[in-house]
């Protein structure tokens, strides 16, 4: 009976009482009232680290065992996230599929495909210190692998699949690994990702081919967003996103090929470079 006291009649339907019965979720004014405060944040302990396919996976065992046993010590002392990108095979998967003409879903499927298989390779690595490849879109079991002592290994590519918008040049899915991966940390709460890469960090030019990039140590958000680059090291979809994001504070971007540097930028230390909001 206490239930039927909560529905509301008399303009052809029947409305569970609430805030937004009769009203449209599209609507802008409607939109506008939602907001709240604070949202509940599900993992703020956690940091997530997003390890770049073509930066550091394509260059084989040079580079990423020597991430791999950093990485083990480290997470004795941190909760991690590991993210990893496709790389090279991910370009190569895309050219075929763009050759066959494969609309822009089925590409975002393939994408994600190749990144699995890095997951793979780096589960391989760490697997006797406790890591374990999380299946696409199993996020809620991250807070069990998390309390079990686990190292959490996930896919970049955010998971549009077959429901990748269209993009306003061309048919590649739009939305990168690092976006993805920046998707990933403000769902669940994360303050801060450091992306790992083979640069020091980020350039108002890019280095390999710019002498004259000017590196970027400390930045905001807003000040970036001003004035942003005609050539990134992150997805410009991040950027553009992070604008009205609600839990993430900082990105960091660091060297994966210097020793230590990922141990340092854990601990706070001021590296490779650091965009705060």
């Amino acid at each position: 009976m206490k239930a039927l006291k909560n529905l509301v009649t008399g303009d052809g339907r029947t409305h569970i009482a609430s805030k937004l019965m009769r009203e449209s979720l599209v609507d802008r004014r409607t939109v506008a009232t939602t907001a709240s405060e604070q949202e509940f944040r599900i993992l703020p302990d956690v940091t997530l680290v997003g390890l770049g396919g073509h930066s550091i996976f394509d260059r084989g065992k040079e580079a990423l065992v020597p991430l791999a046993n950093e990485l083990a010590a480290i997470r004795q002392h941190h909760k991690l996230v590991l993210g990893v990108g496709g790389g090279t095979r991910v370009r190569h998967t895309v050219a075929i599929a763009l050759d066959l003409g494969l609309p822009t879903g089925g590409i975002a499927q393939l994408v994600g495909a190749m990144e699995e298989a890095n997951a793979v390779f780096l589960n391989a690595l760490l697997a006797k210190h406790g890591s374990i490849v999380m299946q696409r879109e199993h996020f809620w079991e991250l807070p069990l692998y998390l309390e079990g002592g686990m190292l959490p290994i996930v896919i970049s590519i955010p998971p549009y699949h077959f429901w990748e918008p269209p993009p306003e040049n061309g048919p590649l899915p739009a939305h990168g690994s690092d976006f993805g991966l920046f998707i990933h940390a403000e769902v669940l709460g994360m303050e801060r990702i450091i992306f790992v890469k083979d640069e020091d960090g980020l350039y108002d030019a890019d280095p390999k081919s710019h002498e004259n990039a000017r590196f970027i140590r400390h930045i905001k958000l807003d000040e970036l967003l001003a004035n942003m680059p005609q050539e990134l090291i992150l997805d410009r979809q991040l950027f553009e996103a992070w604008r009205t994001a609600r839990h993430v504070r900082k990105v960091q971007i660091v060297n994966g090929l210097r020793r230590g540097e990922l141990t340092r930028a854990l601990a706070g230390e001021p590296c490779g470079t650091v965009i705060e909001k």
